[in-house]
């Protein structure tokens, strides 16, 4: 029965190892959770989350309705009021160029990416005003307003550049529509049925937090943006149709038309809804950090309870195959150094590269444990063979960190081999024997 009991004890310690791994984890979402809170923080002191759009010109009119209605006498009365409205024209072509320059920001440990963007815009537009189709309502039209959407404007470095037809535009705050933020222009008032046809070049410096994004609002967009910044994340509603990336930067391209997107109608929406908070289609780039710290940590402690598993199995094979006898409290230390290894991980990850950390920490903990197994299995060569398998495992599990895409496989692989090696050292053992005797 004592082979059973041990069996049961062994059990019982994984479980109860439970509890300080999902302390570490806690902890672990806890330092996620201020990187949070440092982001933010940068971003309300410079800029958040970027967004560019348009331009866009806007043509508000009032119209002068005249109609006839009853009063409190029934008596029919002429009655005139004015309603207000406006229309929204989007570019035909829309070219923008980008370049990106990282400009990172340290809140306490956290690396916050701040970006600022040098922007060229180039837009061209040919639209024409309707025609009044009523004269017993005269419609007047008001200034047109050319804007340019920019999701927080105090991003702005310097003073923007606009150009409407080759001639500079003073540039307004507001985007001059009721929704929205962002720099607006005004225009001469044109005539109904007056054809506008010029050219809008915009050019900015413009700072912000990790994203940016490019909505396409003309028929045909034509977008590109660069960086030295060798770790971009593509998101958004389309990807590059173009994109280089390697050590001295990217490279990306998108052509995007407005058959493709729902932007310009999403646009309308928002303008006639006033819901500002509605997401329009865009094309979005973040620059990343290539190693998340606190996603790897995490991602570690999730193999924790096999690790310890896996020693206390190997401390089982050693006790049954070599007639050695092992006390829980030694099992329970060894599984609470095991634990530790993902603390200091942690710790050490938030100062020093990831890999670097992975490295010191294992070897601190395979180190002790090798050093204190020597003195439990009763010789060194016992001690250093279990540690040897202990550092394996550990570079199993980095392997498994590093190879998101092939972490599966390798993970299935591993669990295999271990059950493949018991199956094999204990093939000539009678467990009935075992768990029957004294």
């Amino acid at each position: 029965m004592r082979v059973t009991w041990k069996i049961l004890m062994v059990l019982g310690l994984t479980v109860a190892l439970l509890i300080p791994l999902a302390m570490i984890r806690g902890t672990v979402a806890d330092r996620e959770r201020y990187r949070t809170e440092a982001v933010a923080e940068v971003a309300r002191s410079t800029a958040g989350a970027q967004a560019l759009s348009g331009p866009v010109l806007y043509v508000p009119y009032s119209d002068r309705v005249v109609g006839v209605r009853p009063d409190e006498n029934g008596v029919s009365r002429r009655v005139e009021h004015v309603e207000t409205g406006g229309w929204i024209f989007f570019p035909r072509t829309l070219d923008v160029q980008g370049r990106l320059r990282s400009l990172p920001r340290m809140r306490g440990l956290h690396e916050v990416r701040v970006f600022e963007l040098d922007a060229a815009l180039r837009a061209d537009f040919r639209v024409t005003i309707p025609d009044d189709d009523d004269p017993a309502s005269p419609r007047t039209l008001g200034e047109p307003r050319l804007g340019i959407g920019i999701g927080d404007v105090r991003g702005l470095v310097g003073v923007p550049s606009l150009r409407v037809a080759g001639a500079p535009r003073p540039l307004r705050q507001g985007l001059g529509q009721r929704v929205g933020t962002g720099l607006h222009a005004l225009l001469p008032t044109p005539t109904q049925g007056q054809t506008l046809a010029f050219e809008v070049e915009f050019s900015a410096a413009l700072q912000g937090t990790e994203t940016l994004s490019v909505v396409p609002l003309a028929e045909r967009n034509a977008i590109s943006l660069g960086s030295p910044w060798p770790h971009p994340k593509f998101h958004g509603a389309f990807l590059p149709r173009a994109r280089e990336i390697g050590p001295t930067g990217f490279r990306a391209r998108w052509e995007v038309s407005s058959l493709a997107s729902n932007a310009q109608s999403q646009y309308r929406e928002v303008l006639r809804t006033s819901d500002a908070a509605r997401a329009l289609d865009a094309i979005s780039v973040s620059l990343v950090d290539p190693v998340d710290t606190y996603t790897q940590v995490d991602r570690a402690t999730k193999y924790g309870v096999l690790f310890v598993l896996l020693t206390f199995v190997a401390f089982f094979m050693f006790e049954l195959l070599k007639r050695l006898r092992i006390h829980p409290i030694q099992y329970g230390l060894v599984g609470l150094a095991l634990s530790i290894f993902f603390l200091l991980l942690l710790a050490l990850s938030e100062r020093i590269p990831f890999a670097t950390a992975y490295l010191v920490a294992a070897l601190a903990c395979v180190g002790l444990i090798g050093h204190y197994l020597a003195h439990v299995l009763g010789g060194w060569l016992r001690g250093a063979g279990l540690a040897a398998m202990l550092g394996t495992l550990y570079g199993a599990l980095y392997g498994l960190l590093i190879s998101e895409d092939n972490a599966l496989v390798l993970g299935a692989g591993l669990l295999f081999s271990v059950l493949a090696s018991i199956m094999v050292l204990t093939r000539r053992i009678d467990w009935y024997r075992a768990t029957t005797s004294s």
